[in-house]
């Protein structure tokens, strides 16, 4: 399967996901959602299942908003027993998926003066990313609307990353992603490099502590960090975030179980949790 293939395939799973949602009163047939993605009912079928690994109507349903608002249940629980295990401190945390690392004050003066970043575009589960990887871990990830977004993405990354230096290098950043989505990280630690203010920081190490398949709310992530007022500053840390999927703020829902939008596109955060959930299920 190549590149472009699998471009087109994540279209069609968008696709899919949003028919079906659209008509999940109805429950449309298999082949009714087959048509739409222009593929035979048994292609899709594998197409999706490849993909997710459960069938659609069974993807569709960690959806729903009673199936989340179980799920922020449980995951509030999960946040409390971690930080009453000390998980949550400063040594642990980040045992439990990814480390992380703020630039220092003077570096975020300088806007990243002198740091030497190397970038790639590549294929995920979810679409075309453009990923950028320091010496001291992974500082971009996002994905892209279309192929054709590769410059406005790029100006993006060097905006945010001002004064650093850009280099492409396909082969280095094509590891990162093999590590991120296709191995798991079982048993390899990433690390993330980040440049935010002090408060976004702390949300972002919130984030970081959600174990995959679970959801929060902006009131949770409020609580954790002790700032259970500060719900606005909260979403709008979590809409900085510039590491999309590592620093999970996919994860972070109404608390009346809406999904609620997302930086790189309200589907695809449908997607990622939904996959997520599928994964950790067949486990």
């Amino acid at each position: 399967m190549n590149k472009d293939e699998n471009t087109f395939n994540y279209q069609r799973i968008e696709q899919a996901i949003l028919y079906l949602e659209k008509n999940f009163q109805h429950q449309p047939e298999l082949d009714d959602v087959a048509e739409k993605v222009h593929l035979s009912p048994f292609h899709f079928q594998r197409l999706f299942t490849e993909w997710a690994g459960i069938s659609p109507k069974r993807f569709l349903q960690f959806l729903t908003v009673g199936f989340l608002k179980k799920k922020l249940e449980n995951s509030k629980n999960l946040l409390e027993v971690a930080a009453d295990a000390g998980l949550s401190s400063q040594s642990r945390v980040y045992d439990l998926f990814t480390t992380l690392e703020g630039v220092t004050p003077q570096e975020y003066k300088l806007h990243g003066s002198g740091i030497h970043i190397d970038y790639g575009f590549h294929e995920t589960p979810f679409g075309i990313a453009l990923i950028g990887v320091t010496e001291r871990g992974i500082c971009w990830l996002s994905f892209l609307a279309t192929d054709e977004d590769r410059g406005y993405a790029l100006e993006s990354m060097k905006e945010h990353w001002h004064n650093s230096i850009f280099h492409q290098r396909q082969e280095t950043t094509q590891s990162y992603i093999d590590a991120i989505f296709h191995s798991m990280n079982r048993g390899k630690k990433l690390h993330v490099f980040v440049k935010g203010t002090n408060f976004q920081i702390k949300v972002w190490e919130a984030l970081l502590r959600l174990p995959m398949g679970e959801v929060t709310t902006y009131q949770n992530i409020a609580q954790q960090i002790n700032s259970p007022k500060a719900m606005q500053a909260v979403g709008s840390a979590v809409g900085s975030n510039h590491i999309a999927y590592l620093i999970p703020c996919h994860r972070v829902i109404r608390k009346d179980g809406i999904l609620g939008e997302y930086r790189w596109d309200a589907t695809r955060k449908k997607s990622i949790i939904g996959w997520e959930m599928a994964k950790i299920i067949k486990e």
